[in-house]
């Protein structure tokens, strides 16, 4: 079976430390797979926060994840505090990709990469939404 192979933008609009809690850690001692995705969330949110908006309000309108593709690295352990950059990209009318890279901020080792595919929707309409143009500019689109 082929691999996910993800490529990374050659630079990254947006990077935040989060520090890995005992919570994030599973039965083998290390970053738990899926929580790994909660962290990658959290930085999505401060990503958001940091264009000036938050995942409910994008300009009238949130965003709900569609996709989302991961490639593991390498362990990562309690205490380590990641580095998670992310960026905007691949837009198209109604939604777009945020690539991310996750690296141990000590040694700078890659622990994992990834994209989460969201699109912007209208909570009221409980419809797509297309992509807001302020975001688009934000963002780098």
């Amino acid at each position: 079976m082929p691999r996910i192979h993800i490529d990374l933008p050659e630079k990254f609009s947006f990077s935040t430390e989060i520090v890995l809690y005992i919570g994030h850690m599973n039965y083998g001692g290390h970053l738990d797979n899926a929580l790994l995705l909660a962290v990658v969330s959290e930085a999505r949110l401060r990503f958001f926060k940091s264009l000036g908006y938050t995942e409910l309000d994008v300009d009238g309108v949130g965003i709900v994840v569609a996709d989302a593709a991961v490639q593991y690295r390498s362990e990562a352990f309690h205490g380590e505090i990641m580095t998670v950059e992310m960026a905007a990209g691949d837009f198209g009318g109604k939604g777009c990709d945020l690539p991310w890279r996750m690296t141990d901020k000590a040694t700078r080792r890659e622990v994992a990469r990834g994209k989460t595919g969201i699109v912007f929707f209208n909570y009221g309409e409980r419809k797509t939404a297309a992509v807001p143009e302020n975001f688009r500019r934000r963002a780098g689109g």
